[in-house]
């Protein structure tokens, strides 16, 4: 081979090798945390995930499965980039608060998404239409970790009660759950999520279904603990032959940041939540109307730099 052929080819190679490293060094994989399958987290989070890389191809996003509290400890960790996350729980890791074991010091808020209503279902047969009911039934809710579950011990213990005073507790998903109170192994399911929910839609399409109400009382137990709950109404219809009006303890699903993250990410995802509106309807009927102004409401977590930056650039004030 001649030395100029030689010469040619190392020249080729090192052009090849220098545009693979620009390349790799330019991409920006990270990973997002969103909930169970069965719940709204884990579809609203392949929906962000198919909207920025469409529109920013040196952008991968590893969506996961996750839960409203592990999330926060995650991000805290630097083990996820973006997350989602329960705004009562996020406000109490802040201080430290059960069921977190110490304060969280690099959690910034992005941006909320929709509200969550933390909805305790039985089966009609069950004779569960109070909280003093559940005493000695069979429960199905998520795993340590997650914001459902933590709630539960919650209500239960405004009637005195702990899991050890129900006849069994199961802890899984909520495709799971569904399918145990289907089968009738589970009296009552709790879970924090949208509405209408997935796996309650699917319940309540094959057993009468009750929908427990929880009183002024009851609220004001969690709402003396963080002011960040609110009681809201689910409406009759919101299930198929659910006919009656309740009321829920509810809260906000918004994502989190390290605080310190990468701020051009954090606008690509505000930018593709933002203007697509319609993508995530179709998932999530609570995200139908959702608008700029109703994201970048203040839940008493600081703004991450680059969420601020963006709310002030679609005018609205005060970031």
């Amino acid at each position: 081979m001649s030395p100029m052929l030689k010469s040619l080819r190392r020249t080729a190679a090192a052009t090849i090798l220098f545009t693979v490293a620009g390349v790799a060094a330019h991409a920006q994989s990270f990973v997002m945390a969103t909930g169970q399958q069965g719940g709204s987290w884990y579809p609203v989070g392949g929906a962000i995930k198919a909207i920025v890389e469409r529109e920013n191809p040196d952008m991968d996003i590893t969506v996961t499965p996750g839960a409203g509290v592990s999330n926060v400890v995650g991000v805290d960790a630097g083990r996820f980039g973006i997350a989602f996350a329960n705004s009562i729980s996020t406000v109490d890791s802040l201080s430290g608060k059960e069921p977190f074991r110490k304060a969280t010091t690099n959690v910034c808020n992005l941006g909320i998404l929709y509200p969550q209503y933390f909805q305790i279902v039985a089966l009609e047969d069950s004779g569960i239409k109070t909280i003093a009911d559940m005493k000695g039934k069979r429960l199905t809710t998520q795993q340590l970790g997650n914001t459902g579950e933590f709630l539960t011990r919650e209500l239960l213990s405004t009637a005195d009660m702990t899991f050890d005073d129900l006849d069994s507790v199961a802890n899984t998903s909520y495709s799971d759950s569904a399918s145990q109170m289907k089968d009738g192994q589970a009296d009552f399911f709790t879970l924090g999520s949208s509405l209408p929910t997935g796996s309650v839609m699917d319940l309540a399409s094959s057993r009468k279904i009750r929908l427990i109400d929880v009183d002024e009382e009851t609220f004001a137990y969690f709402k003396d603990k963080n002011a960040a709950f609110q009681r809201r109404e689910v409406k009759a219809g919101a299930y198929p032959g659910f006919d009656e009006t309740v009321h829920a303890i509810s809260y906000d699903t918004h994502m989190v940041a390290p605080c310190d993250y990468d701020g051009e990410i954090i606008k690509s995802v505000l930018g593709a939540i933002a203007d697509n509106n319609d993508s995530f309807a179709a998932i999530s009927k609570s995200m139908a109307d959702l608008t700029v102004e109703e994201m970048a409401t203040d839940i008493g977590v600081p703004f991450h730099p680059a969420a601020k930056e963006f709310y002030a650039e679609r005018g609205i004030s005060g970031m």
